[in-house]
């Protein structure tokens, strides 16, 4: 005999459980934040939470809890595409992102598109807010949709040769950012033969991950690249691989392939480029796969050399990438070759970082801190590099820089 009373308590909370949305709203205005609540009231779902629309509120609420779809209200602001793409390295590649505005330009849509992310135009009513969420989150459920898009940015930390510190900034940008910005990143590790990234980033036995011959030829999926990588924190990984049996052209191959599986799980992959061994085809891969290059030099003829090379290389392959110049001193001022300004004229391109030289950079990595937690003016200048890479206005020193080393003194 059938029991109506159970079947309607079933098909009751069936129904209950596909209104249930997890989802969040960054508000800058009460008229907003009225209407969304108006209009998930009105259909029967899961109200959002809802915050302030503040980077800070940003950053810790989207990775404290499992979201998936955040809405971001940008109707007070002067420029949608730019405070998006300001925000965007704090938002969760998994979750579908909605922006609200009340720019009525083509090139906005198109922009947001581009970065993965959707465009609702305001004023709009509930019935129209509520069924593009609807819309949105149908999309999550037949896997496709705008969200399925979005990658992780691609940064290349390229030595123009080997010592000039290229790892070490591949290992304190993506602190920074894990940390400080509270976006996840993915190092690559491009040495398959040694190199000093575990000392760099302060990890103890540290192990590169063994590739076989038949490894090559698996059914490679995103679990198993997971699975090839070392969690350093909550928001960092490495990858790194060896092997015995491998050539380099296959290894740099076999690790590419596993990235592209790994982009929709990070913000952002730094790769170490900083072997002076970088060849034609790794410059290639560059300019079309990254987003930004840090081009890491020291003050030397040999430097400047290889990196006039490399920069003629990236026009003839006409990259649009950003290309970032840092000039590391790696040594004392006193044993540079050149100066700043025959950097910037050889290379027709302005210095954009300054890394001053540190004594103790040695001892305290070793003692496993990190430059950009420090006070020196190698962190400052870190700190600005990181800055330059998320699009961040750059706040001036606090002093000019010879006066904090004569402080110091």
């Amino acid at each position: 005999m059938l029991d109506l009373v159970d079947i309607l308590k079933k098909t009751e909370k069936q129904e209950v459980e596909q209104q249930k949305i997890t989802s969040v709203l960054f508000h800058q205005s009460e008229q907003c934040k009225g209407l969304v609540e108006e209009a998930f009231r009105f259909e029967g779902v899961t109200l959002p939470a809802i915050l302030q629309n503040t980077d800070e509120d940003i950053r810790q609420h989207v990775r404290e809890a499992t979201i998936e779809i955040v809405i971001v209200e940008l109707n007070l602001s002067k420029n949608v595409t730019e405070d998006m793409k300001r925000i965007s390295h704090l938002l969760p590649n998994h979750a579908s992102v909605i922006v609200i505005g009340s720019e009525d330009a083509i090139s906005t849509i198109r922009n947001l598109k581009e970065m993965g992310f959707y465009y609702l135009f305001w004023p709009v009513s509930k019935v129209e807010l509520i069924d593009f969420v609807q819309n949105v989150n149908d999309n999550r459920e037949r896997n496709s949709g705008l969200g399925k898009h979005r990658v992780a940015k691609r940064i290349a930390v390229w030595g123009s040769k080997g010592g000039v510190g290229a790892t070490m900034l591949t290992a304190e940008i993506a602190f920074e950012l894990s940390t400080n910005k509270n976006s996840s990143c993915l190092i690559i590790d491009h040495n398959f033969s040694g190199g000093n990234l575990d000392i760099l980033m302060g990890v103890n036995q540290f192990e590169k991950r063994s590739v076989k011959p038949g490894s090559l030829t698996s059914n490679l999926d995103a679990a198993y690249a997971l699975s090839m990588t070392k969690k350093v924190s909550k928001m960092l990984s490495v990858l790194a691989i060896e092997s015995d049996d491998l050539d380099e052209v296959q290894m740099k191959e076999y690790v590419r392939t596993l990235s592209k599986y790994l982009a929709s799980q990070n913000n952002f992959i730094i790769e170490d480029l900083s072997s002076s061994a970088n060849s034609c085809s790794d410059l290639k891969y560059v300019a079309k796969e990254c987003d930004a290059m840090v081009m890491v030099i020291e003050p030397t003829v040999s430097s400047l050399r290889e990196a006039a090379r490399t920069m003629r290389r990236l026009e003839d392959l006409d990259s649009t990438m950003r290309i970032l110049i840092v000039l590391n001193h790696t040594l004392c001022q006193k044993s540079s070759t050149v100066t700043q300004h025959d950097v910037e004229k050889y290379l027709r391109q302005s210095v954009n970082v300054v890394c001053p030289h540190e004594p103790k950079l040695g001892r305290m990595i070793l003692d496993g801190k990190h430059l950009y937690q420090q006070d020196y003016p190698i962190s400052q200048s870190l700190n600005k590099l990181t800055a330059l890479l998320l699009g961040e206005a750059v706040e001036p020193s606090k002093a000019p820089l010879i006066k904090r080393l004569l402080k110091r003194a």
